[in-house]
């Protein structure tokens, strides 16, 4: 199975589950395994974070209203693109009321996507 790193802020955990509950429907084709930090590391998170990364072959971000304030998923972002992992960003809520208007460092400028199933299967296929 596809090793993939989630990146989301941990206000925002909720959501990352669900992106992994997904896999469990049997009416998707979402299939991966969820590499994502779940509890905070010691003073070395950095270091550790950036292997697991490296280890992955794709990244997930879910973008919130939160993720500028989100030190450590932006780190992850950016350290996921120093990395030159094939990355997508997805919105975490579907009304526009939720979404970010300017996007944070480091993913300025990138495409954030609609949370679709059919978005996620084709990121995943193509890793």
């Amino acid at each position: 199975m596809t090793r993939v790193f989630t990146s989301f802020a941990i206000e925002d955990k909720d959501l990352r589950n669900l992106l992994v509950g997904q896999k469990k429907n049997s009416h998707n084709d979402i299939e991966f395994t969820d590499y994502s930090v779940h509890d905070p590391w010691d003073r070395k998170w950095k270091t550790n974070c950036r292997a697991r990364i490296k280890s992955c072959k794709g990244v997930i971000g879910i973008i919130t209203t939160i993720t500028p304030a989100a030190d450590g998923q932006l780190w992850e972002l950016k350290c996921a693109i120093e990395e030159e992992r094939p990355l997508l960003l997805i919105h975490g809520y579907t009304e526009r009321s939720k979404r970010l208007s300017v996007l944070p460092s480091p993913i300025n400028g990138r495409k954030v996507y609609n949370w679709r199933q059919s978005t996620i299967v084709s990121f995943l296929n193509n890793l």
